[in-house]
């Protein structure tokens, strides 16, 4: 097959574009019409624990913003553990192995308060730029050391910058993987196909439009700065998790404890999650949990987990 990156798109040919299109589509919508406990609607929520991995992963060694990275550690995922648990609400931590190297106790301190722990990198690398062999090394890597790490084994992977290269989905599903949710074909869950055919990997979707940083992160490469009030993002997030609740489907949100953590902003995930209680009739779950409720409600065949 032609190299593509090199060739203007106009000139790709019909077999060309339809297998870039192809090679990982979104397959059958998983939306069950019962959620456990009769509950309406379904709430994922989640947090990248990126912490100095966020500088270092894009080549970067400020110390000024290696240090603002442990913020989210030193001050961001304590207020998180204190909310969940004082709401007992589970969520998924999703970290680089680096970071959670960086500070071993942290992610055997998230599980051991009940939450998952899943895949983010090795050092939130951009994996678009990794060949399919070193890919896979690198999610062998950060699978087992997370594992060793939190004293439990990881099956959810969401790729650093949610940047997949066309190999991922499948070393995903080869490497015995439940889930991922790092792609945005749909609100809801859905089977990922590979070149036409089911994988039997679940999709918990992402966006840009549940994402904290989309609003409130300072970057410096490439220049951001926030653009929303906090006021504003919770009524966002609001919004979509009040439509899933109507639909009867799933409100996955995301988020970073050098965001969220703040003491201006932590109260945007405590107003929410009590908005959500309001209801009476929600199902809190993890990733993890979420696609096992979904796996076994359509009853999806996965590849076990391989050891290499």
């Amino acid at each position: 097959m032609r190299d593509l990156s090199k060739i203007p798109p106009y000139q790709w040919t019909e077999p060309e574009w339809r297998g870039l299109v192809n090679r990982v589509r979104a397959g059958r919508r998983l939306a069950p019409k019962t959620w456990p406990g009769n509950a309406r609607c379904a709430v994922a929520l989640s947090f990248d624990c990126d912490h100095e991995t966020f500088e270092m992963g894009a080549g970067g060694h400020a110390i000024g913003r290696l240090n603002w990275g442990d913020y989210g550690r030193r001050a961001g995922v304590p207020r998180i553990l204190d909310l969940l648990a004082r709401e007992a609400v589970p969520a998924s931590f999703f970290m680089p192995a680096v970071a959670g190297l960086i500070d071993p106790s942290e992610p055997r301190r998230i599980a051991e308060a009940g939450h998952e722990i899943g895949v983010h990198g090795w050092i939130h690398e951009q994996t678009g730029t990794l060949s399919a062999a070193e890919e896979r090394e690198m999610l062998i890597r950060a699978r087992d050391t997370l594992a060793d790490l939190s004293g439990t084994e990881p099956v959810g992977h969401r790729a650093a910058h949610w940047d997949l290269s066309p190999h991922t989905a499948a070393l995903t599903a080869e490497l015995g993987f439940q889930y991922d949710s790092s792609m945005m074909a749909d609100d809801e869950c859905y089977e990922i196909l590979l070149d036409g055919d089911p994988s039997g990997l679940i999709e918990i979707p992402v966006d840009w439009v549940r994402d904290d940083a989309a609003y409130l992160l300072f970057n410096r490469t490439p220049p951001t700065r926030p653009y929303t009030s906090p006021e504003a993002v919770f009524d966002i997030f609001r919004r979509e998790f009040d439509l899933a609740y109507e639909e009867g489907g799933v409100c996955q949100l995301v988020m970073h404890p050098f965001v969220i953590g703040y003491r201006s902003r932590i109260w945007i995930l405590d107003r929410l999650i009590a908005h959500a209680k309001a209801k009476g009739d929600v199902w809190f779950t993890t990733h993890r949990d979420l696609a096992a409720y979904l796996r076994e409600s359509f009853d999806l065949s996965a590849k076990s987990p391989q050891t290499p």
